[in-house]
């Protein structure tokens, strides 16, 4: 039973939002009868909110998850450098860790005039396609980064889906210390990342994200790497990772 109320709540991967009961039905393969009791029941347990004919994740999940003590220690490390980065660029900032080949967006910070991203905060993108990711797997540990057997997603015509010459971009990262993005998650918007490490081993990864036409990443780079360096120095000197 737990296993199917587990597939309820994967049913908002990756967007979130408001689904229909028969959206539960189609997303999760359960019966409607079995969907319909097990919404009630997440309902009922503050896990998921009914609005009309609409079921969306509720509160009760964002309070358990902000509980999840070594991301939230990451995130509240992080932040003062996120913010820095942020006020020396005047762009989306993005803070990103890794699960298995995504990227799972722990931050982001923007002002007004925010872009069209496909990321938020809890979501998640393919590592291949942003700037963070390439960050996360061009210092990961071999044994994790089998990229030769699995197919690389699409999310627009930019996206690289040919491993080699993913592992091209990676080696890049290797030399500079910097990954970069362009177009690759979504068409306009381009980006820079720099890799954080907690001694040895990647933790997590730092953007900052323009329109394509501003791309300038001679500009943006010492911003970029100078808060990558003070957050894993930070990290360095006693916070665990996630």
């Amino acid at each position: 039973m737990l296993d199917k109320a587990a597939l309820i709540l994967d049913a908002y991967h990756p967007s979130g939002g408001e689904l229909r009961l028969s959206e539960l039905v189609a997303r999760t393969g359960l019966s409607k009868t079995t969907a319909f009791r097990l919404a009630g029941n997440l309902v009922r347990l503050g896990f998921l909110e009914h609005a009309g004919e609409h079921y969306r994740l509720g509160n009760h999940l964002f309070e358990l998850g902000s509980l999840v003590s070594r991301r939230l220690d990451l995130r509240e490390t992080a932040l003062p450098f996120l913010q820095d980065l942020y006020e020396s660029t005047r762009q989306t900032v993005h803070f990103g860790v890794r699960d298995g080949f995504d990227v799972v967006y722990v931050e982001r910070i923007h002002g007004h005039d925010s872009l069209a991203l496909p990321s938020r905060i809890g979501g998640r993108l393919p590592l291949s396609c942003t700037a963070i990711g390439k960050a996360l797997l061009a210092f990961c540990k071999e044994e994790t980064c089998d990229l030769d057997t699995r197919e690389l997603p699409r999310l627009t015509p930019y996206s690289i889906t040919d491993p080699v010459a993913l592992r091209t971009a990676l080696e890049q990262v290797q030399v500079s210390g910097l990954a970069y993005e362009e177009q690759e998650a979504a068409v306009g918007v381009s980006c820079i990342a720099a890799p954080v490490f907690a001694g040895a081993t990647v933790v997590a990864a730092l953007s900052v994200a323009v329109r394509q036409q501003q791309f300038r990443p001679a500009h943006l780079a010492p911003a970029v790497r100078t808060a990558a360096l003070g957050l894993s120095r930070a990290l360095r000197n006693g916070v665990t990772s996630a």
